[in-house]
């Protein structure tokens, strides 16, 4: 697993996102209401909308496309709709402000 300096905190409004490329996944990184970050694919499982792109609402974004909602902490669609996107553990580095990922 490989950990990646990726962002920093103040350039992701709350309530907003910003997308990010490692090798070949794009990554979606999200700033909650409540001052948490989390990144998961930007592709929502049902017909590949850019999930940077929804609207974020609590802890889930909805997809810009047909609007599925995705919790952005555990990545599983919400019922009656059903799939998952991968997650990626995030760490804000109190000090400094920057936003790390884990890669497999």
């Amino acid at each position: 697993m490989t950990k990646i300096k990726i962002a920093h905190v103040q350039d992701i409004d709350v309530l907003g996102s910003r997308t990010f490329t490692v090798g070949d996944k794009e990554i979606a990184l999200f700033r909650l209401s409540d001052g948490s970050v989390h990144a998961v694919e930007n592709r929502c499982p049902h017909k590949g909308g850019r999930l940077s792109e929804g609207m974020v609402c609590g802890s889930n974004v909805h997809c810009p496309l047909h609007d599925w909602k995705i919790d952005l902490r555990s990545g599983n669609v919400q019922e009656p709709d059903h799939g998952s996107v991968i997650v990626y553990e995030t760490e804000v580095d109190a000090a400094t402000g920057s936003v790390y990922i884990t890669i497999d």
